[in-house]
């Protein structure tokens, strides 16, 4: 066990901390934890962390704080669960409003949750505070950071099924108990412990999803990937013939509900960008062979010769042939 890295004698803070060192199998081939503890707030404070290595995980067992995580602030309160990719720009805060906190970032900002290769800003909380009894607005904390080659993945998929970086689950004894047992675990001589941790840390993951869940995100989220879907197979098929009714049947989205979101999503209809990607395609073949202007036109998948003029007049405010000659 490495030397725990928050001062215990700090001015804003009372916390337990391991700093895990994993075997070097861990860290390639398990779920390995890297900090993992517990906090009191006895004053303001606000840390700020970017471009760790890690996840977190925390819960708040008793009074307020602040996240703010991909240019979304979370009021956050008792029995309310984090679980974010530090990787991601991220701060937190305890004994501020909203309003405060936005103006008080880089006053005052003192490390709460650390972790392994980080760069803490960290500066003295409010001198006016003297007394060392905490508020009942500070918050108090549990914690891990923890990581896996394979944690990436798994947090996309916990996205896709609805999870959220801040929710409040059903109960949140089951996530006070893991963490315990994690810090018990890490704080063990167990010759095994690294295995047992995996196995912790797994069963935190199972928890997250199953307490996470929301299903109306999860359909949000399915439709996203669907229309994204839609989107590449008119960039590699644009040369076919391509009917909205076509889209619709081969996607099994409804036509009009398709034609809706795709411009709500893209800014365009979905006719409008498939001739936007044969015009363009078009250009190219212009430019650059020796193709007839009909041929060029049957090639990007306007086989109507009449059509295809019209719509390059449309768009490029020429004739193929005008745009020819330029070149």
């Amino acid at each position: 066990m490495d030397q725990e890295l928050f001062n215990p004698q700090s001015s804003s803070v009372t916390s337990s901390r391991i700093l895990y060192t994993p075997s070097p199998f861990a860290r390639t081939s398990l779920l390995h934890l890297q900090e993992v503890g517990s906090l009191q707030a006895i004053h303001p404070h606000t840390s700020t962390r970017t471009n760790l290595t890690s996840f977190l995980c925390f819960v708040v067992l008793s009074g307020n704080g602040i996240l703010t995580y991909e240019r979304t602030t979370y009021e956050l309160s008792a029995g309310d669960c984090v679980f974010i990719d530090c990787r991601k720009a991220y701060s937190h805060s305890t004994g501020y409003s909203t309003d405060e906190n936005n103006t008080s970032v880089n006053n005052t900002s003192i490390s709460t949750s650390a972790c392994v290769n980080e760069t803490a800003c960290e500066k003295d909380a409010d001198a006016s505070q003297s007394t060392d009894t905490p508020s009942a607005s500070l918050w108090s904390l549990q914690w891990c950071h923890f990581y896996a080659p394979s944690l990436p993945a798994i947090y996309e998929k916990y996205k896709e099924r609805g999870g959220r970086p801040v929710f409040h689950p059903t109960d949140i004894e089951p996530f006070t108990t893991l963490l315990a047992d994690i810090y018990d675990l890490a704080s063990s001589s167990d010759y095994i412990r690294d295995m047992r941790i995996n196995e912790k840390l797994g069963t935190l993951l199972t928890l997250l999803m199953e307490q996470s869940w929301h299903p109306e995100s999860v359909t949000v989220s399915r439709k996203r990937m669907e229309l994204a879907a839609v989107k590449e197979y008119l960039d590699e098929h644009y040369t076919e013939k391509l009917t909205l009714d076509d889209l619709a049947e081969k996607f099994f989205i409804n036509k009009f509900y398709l034609s809706k979101i795709f411009k709500e999503t893209y800014g365009t209809t979905v006719n409008n960008y498939l001739i936007s990607k044969r015009i363009t395609r078009a250009k190219q073949l212009l430019r650059f062979t020796d193709m007839t202007v009909d041929e060029v036109g049957a090639a990007v998948g306007m086989g109507d010769a009449n059509y295809f003029s019209r719509m390059f007049r449309k768009v490029e405010g020429i004739s193929p042939r005008e745009y020819r000659k330029q070149w």
